[in-house]
């Protein structure tokens, strides 16, 4: 059917792609001008759309407010950080679910995935409490604990959805010769499901580094990630338009280019087993 489309209707589902594809990303270039714009062209009335004055003085007010390497680093540790320890729990869970499922195993997916439904908010207090008590308040380790535990049902669940995909016979053949459990999820299981697993590292890892309601409830100003750098210049003097462009251009580059170069691996991981 799609070598039956016309010329007509082809060109017209790329305008409508690229129309979409414009609109959801007009907020972040609109970011990007005004970044590079002066205070008073920032909050000028009609606005602008292309700088009239040039400037990078934002960027560096920012730089001179807060530290941005070290929010950069503390934003990579424990985005990153808290992947990794997702998946070493998350993998041997997946393939337990994939391979050796029980009559419960829906019910704790559908348990685990409601757990997402449940607003932030709910928790705030006990989870505050306890952060409080075992001293982890405005630590990296405290913050990478709590990225970890909210993001892994959604790697059980990616990573579960790719192990499906993958023919149990390949594994019996692995026991037949000899492969014991640990040899199989390290030597089998893993390397057939790479672009899952890659495609899960990745997108949790842009979900860790954009997650803004708990690292700006735990944390102060020691273990503040680019999030609360952003938070940082929304104050009771004003709000500072140009400069807050020019701190959440400064948060976002990083995952942006992480996102282009890796787009290719990251639509691989999501399509992983839809085509056979």
């Amino acid at each position: 059917m799609a070598r039956n489309a016309s010329t007509a209707t082809k060109t017209g589902f790329t305008l409508l792609a690229w129309a979409i594809a414009l609109l959801l990303f007009s907020p972040i270039l609109w970011t990007v001008l005004t970044a590079f714009k002066t205070e008073a062209e920032a909050i000028a009335s009609p606005p602008t759309f292309l700088p009239e004055t040039f400037t990078l003085e934002n960027f560096g007010a920012v730089q001179a407010r807060s530290d941005y390497i070290k929010h950069a680093t503390n934003s990579i540790i424990v985005s990153v950080g808290s992947t990794l320890i997702g998946l070493i729990i998350a993998i041997p869970a997946a393939w337990a679910m994939a391979f050796a499922p029980t009559k419960r195993t829906k019910d704790v997916l559908m348990w685990m995935l409601s757990t997402k439904m449940m607003p932030a908010v709910g928790v705030l207090i006990p989870i505050y409490l306890i952060f409080r008590d075992l001293r982890l308040l405005d630590t990296l380790h405290g913050l990478t604990v709590i990225m970890t535990l909210i993001n892994l049902p959604i790697i059980i669940w990616m990573l579960y959805t790719y192990f499906k995909e993958i023919p149990v016979d390949i594994l019996e053949a692995a026991r037949m010769d000899g492969a014991e459990l640990w040899n199989e999820i390290t030597h089998v299981l893993v390397p057939m499901a790479i672009p899952g697993i890659a495609s899960t590292l990745l997108l949790n890892v842009i979900l860790a580094w954009n997650e803004a309601f708990w690292t700006i409830t735990l944390t102060s100003g020691r273990a503040g990630t680019l999030t609360a750098f952003i938070s940082s210049f929304s104050s009771p003097q004003g709000l500072f338009l140009a400069k807050l462009s020019a701190a959440s251009l400064l948060a976002i580059a990083p995952i942006l280019l992480l996102g282009w170069f890796s787009q290719k691996q990251l639509v691989r991981g999501l399509t992983f087993g839809a085509v056979k």
